[in-house]
């Protein structure tokens, strides 16, 4: 695949990627109209399947209603998605699988998934190189959800066990299965890689007997830390305002990098104006004291939420490509 064709906006903007999928555009405009079709896919797929039977579990009374935004970049146009009340998984296959596969988490803060820039254009890129993709929709811990700090890492793990026990329909191998992560959603596969094993819900069937265990994790402009450098926004979002020290390191995933956590590849900008690069810093110190595998790409420019679209003169926008030669050499 070109650099230009790894690098262009998903058809040209919301209403061409709703299009995409046979959907019309004011299904996803319309409150009036959501309101009234509550099954309305979160975004475009051919193929999706829903992390829990019935309602989630810690559900609030109403269910969040979906919300949909255009974020109004000149360069590429991005797709936001809020009211997430049917947490769900979207499958993209390529058209040869070769067994590999990534679950796809999109940042926004805890407050939003940016389901264009960090779950769609990733699912298009690394279908090319024939791996499978998976875009995880999680509940957003401020929509009213009982035991808000662990609801998203929970999603996550029912997400990775499904995935693993849907293995053969999606011609994939359960051992090649990693996990990639922008900024919030950064913080959230760094915190599976950690914290994969911990009980966070009530088991709900033979899938959840299998492991959440990424094989690797691509942590791009993450949140890895709760601590003072963090990006405040996020840690607010997720464990609410003014969290106990306790609560904070429980869920600061770089105090909890083993030997035993999984190989890591780090993309993080020395510009980046809201998530500050100490965040990676960190979780790379961490994985060298613990001698646990770490790559690490940073780069002097992009700010933050580049996504796949850096201008190709700067030389992180080679980071798809490092990626997937890397994930090659550690499981994927």
């Amino acid at each position: 695949m070109s650099a230009d064709i790894e690098r262009r906006t998903f058809l040209g903007g919301a209403a061409a990627v709703l299009a995409a999928s046979g959907a019309d555009a004011q299904d996803y405009k319309d409150p009036a109209l959501v309101a009234s079709q509550p099954g309305t896919p979160l975004w475009p797929a051919k193929e999706r399947f829903p992390l829990w039977p019935g309602t989630p579990p810690g559900a609030p009374r109403p269910l969040p209603r979906p919300e949909w935004q255009m974020y109004p970049d000149p360069n590429y146009p991005q797709l936001w998605v809020k009211g997430i009340a049917t947490p769900e998984v979207s499958v993209f296959r390529p058209a040869l699988a070769d067994g590999s596969a990534i679950l796809a988490i999109p940042g926004g803060g805890y407050g939003f998934l940016a389901i264009q820039n960090e779950g769609l254009h990733p699912a298009e890129r690394f279908n090319a190189d024939r791996t499978t993709v998976f875009v995880l929709s999680y509940r957003l811990p401020g929509e009213g959800w009982a035991n808000r700090a662990l609801v998203p890492l929970a999603d996550a793990q029912r997400a990775m066990r499904l995935i693993r026990a849907g293995a053969a329909n999606f011609k994939i191998d359960p051992k090649r299965l990693g996990v990639l992560g922008f900024s919030a959603g950064g913080h959230l596969a760094a915190d599976l890689s950690v914290s994969y094993d911990q009980p966070t819900y009530t088991p709900v069937d033979a899938a959840d007997r299998l492991s959440a265990k990424p094989a690797f994790a691509g942590l791009i402009y993450p949140v890895a830390t709760f601590q003072p450098f963090t990006h405040a926004g996020s840690r607010d979002a997720l464990l609410g305002p003014n969290a106990p020290a306790a609560l904070i390191r429980a869920r600061s995933p770089e105090l909890h990098v083993t030997s035993a956590t999984p190989p890591s590849f780090v993309v993080h900008a020395f510009d980046d104006g809201l998530v500050p690069i100490d965040n990676s810093l960190a979780w790379i110190a961490a994985a060298r004291a613990a001698k646990a595998s770490v790559e690490a790409h940073l780069i002097a420019e992009g700010g933050h939420g580049f996504g796949l679209h850096l201008p190709r003169d700067n030389p992180g926008s080679r980071w798809p490509d490092l990626f997937a030669l890397w994930l090659r050499r550690h499981g994927g």
